[in-house]
């Protein structure tokens, strides 16, 4: 299964929120398709600025395409911007808290194991 982010040019398939590649048995795609409240955790990686950017929304294309057309403050100055990794979650409140535990210290280092990039 090719996740989501294999449209933005990297190949990788990240597990839903608690580690899970669906819900209920069924692919994270599905329950997107069918508007059942699928939230997503993303990762953006800046090659200006080699650093992380790490947020939730409901509409994953949407939302990147924002990131890189100057529409977010936290990121016009760090463009290009490159979706690395994602997961989903079946509700909001799932999504910020696992948001907030990739923006800590364990986090951060979790998602530098995860990806593979390596600062200089």
């Amino acid at each position: 299964m090719t996740g989501l982010a294999g449209s933005f040019g990297f190949n990788y398939y990240a597990p839903a929120c608690n580690a899970m590649r669906s819900i209920a048995g069924w692919p994270v795609a599905l329950w997107a398709g069918r508007g059942l409240g699928v939230y997503y955790i993303y990762v953006l990686f800046s090659s200006k600025d080699t650093h992380f950017y790490v947020g939730y929304t409901k509409d994953l294309r949407k939302r990147v395409e924002v990131h890189n057309v100057d529409a977010v403050d936290a990121t016009k100055s760090r463009r290009p911007l490159k979706l690395v990794y994602y997961e989903a979650c079946l509700s909001e409140n799932a999504a910020l808290v696992r948001e907030k535990q990739l923006k800590t210290g364990f986090g951060r280092a979790y998602l530098k194991t995860r990806i593979n990039i390596m600062r200089p």
